[in-house]
């Protein structure tokens, strides 16, 4: 039976992690070990490039679509990594104040 996650280069994110995983202090030595090692088959079938071989990817991948909540080690390190790198990108203005929303406020008199 093949191993799950197993992947034969290690795995870096340098443009948001330059220095490593284990130096930006989101990740735990543990994590940063398990991102390392696995990271190309977490990112391989997330992305569908590969096909799930054992129950526990098939597990990894249904989670990966929002059918569980993430529920074991691969699943939780790999969901902290994703919410660190691919969140939404934030508003500024150069006036450093913050958005005007236009509000439509009634004033009829409701007391006839």
């Amino acid at each position: 039976m093949a191993d799950s996650f197993s992947s034969t280069t290690r795995y870096f994110d340098n443009k948001y992690y330059p220095r490593g995983f284990s130096r930006h202090g989101h990740f735990t030595i543990r994590e940063a070990q398990l991102l390392e090692r696995c990271g190309h088959a977490y990112n391989d079938l997330d992305s569908g490039k590969r096909q799930a071989a054992t129950d526990e990817e098939q597990h990894f991948v249904a989670t990966c679509r929002g059918e569980h909540e993430p529920s074991t080690e691969h699943e939780k390190v790999w969901f902290k990594y994703v919410s660190h790198t691919r969140r939404p990108k934030r508003f500024h203005t150069l006036s450093g104040g913050k958005p005007q929303m236009d509000v439509v406020e009634d004033y009829t008199d409701s007391e006839d």
